[in-house]
């Protein structure tokens, strides 16, 4: 046991024999969505808050990826290579609160969505599951779905990059570009959520079935509900948390935490490690259904983001099928 660790360790620092020569599939896709959303900033200058913040953050990212393709030609090993991949995914928190910036500038649509929700179901589920489903129990065990979504995404690139790592590039590629597909969808269709949309509208109106557009009202208020449930549970204050620190009213439709997390297992399924799928069932499960529980999304987002990430994987892995496996 000691040996094949002692021998796995060792092969990730040792000097790849062709080095790849120009740009992971990953720096990309990362490129690809930078110029895209470089160009519209500069398109839409005049009306963003802070477009000179948006447009350097963007050249430092590229000063990056230039400095760890360096730094990769120089030491090409699995190690150097896997710092490339991993630098570009702990940005995605960077890139989210992009696409508040980006969408605001158009009128909030959650007026529909809350008619839609009410018309599709004759109710608002976002609004009655927390209520159906009460007490310190359940509202831990939503909590702990909730806060699974980053572990899993972690869990399925490190057994990619440890167990599968002639399909690591190609792995990596498939969740980065679900992930900015999500937020190109974000930027052009502005939805809140029934968090903050609840909270402006006022839960009386809400329950009485009225809901009123908003407009640009997210433009200037960012205030949203607490999420129901047992608020001294430690799950609980982990999703408060994460709230507190970057949510926006933005990217509700579709649900990204339920269409990343089906990439994931996906990906899982096509590796056919089925203990590992077992294992991680179960968390994909309660994350589906606690976007709604914390009242993050519609019920429409979540059936939208299961399918869009079914969808999503799917064409990314066609594009990527002529990848050379490393």
């Amino acid at each position: 046991m000691k040996k094949n660790i002692g021998k796995r360790l060792k092969s990730i620092f040792q000097l790849e024999k062709k080095p790849k020569k120009g740009f992971l599939l990953v720096e990309w896709v990362v490129m690809a969505y930078l110029l895209f959303t470089l160009v519209f900033a500069l398109f839409m200058y005049t009306k963003l808050e802070n477009p000179n913040a948006i447009i350097w953050g963007r050249l430092r990212i590229v000063a990056m990826t230039a400095a760890l393709w360096m730094v990769y030609r120089i030491i090409p090993c699995p190690f150097t290579r896997m710092i490339r991949i991993v630098a570009q995914m702990g940005l995605l928190a960077w890139w989210y609160p992009d696409t508040y910036e980006f969408n605001r500038m158009m009128p909030n649509l959650d007026h529909l969505f809350a008619a839609w929700e009410q018309s599709w179901f004759d109710c608002q589920p976002a609004l009655l599951f927390s209520q159906k489903m009460p007490g310190a129990f359940f509202s831990e065990l939503f909590d702990m779905g909730y806060a699974s979504y980053y572990p899993m995404i972690a869990l399925g690139v490190v057994y990619y990059f440890g167990w599968r790592y002639h399909e690591f590039e190609r792995a990596s590629f498939i969740v980065m570009g679900s992930f900015f597909l999500y937020y190109l969808v974000f930027i052009f269709l502005p939805v809140a959520g029934p968090t903050f949309y609840y909270k402006a509208v006022g839960l009386k109106k809400i329950m009485a079935g009225i809901f009123p557009p908003m407009h640009d009202y997210f433009n200037f208020h960012q205030d949203c509900l607490p999420s129901p449930g047992y608020t001294d549970g430690l799950f609980y204050q982990l999703v408060e948390d994460a709230k507190a620190a970057g949510e926006r009213p933005t990217a509700a439709f579709p649900s990204s935490h339920v269409g990343i997390s089906t990439v994931i297992m996906w990906l899982i399924i096509h590796a056919r490690n089925w203990r590992l799928l077992y294992v991680v069932l179960p968390f994909y499960v309660l994350l589906c259904c606690s976007t709604v529980y914390i009242q993050a999304h519609y019920l429409i987002d979540a059936i939208f983001g299961l399918i869009s990430g079914t969808i999503f994987y799917f064409v990314l892995l066609y594009l990527s099928k002529g990848v050379k496996r490393i």
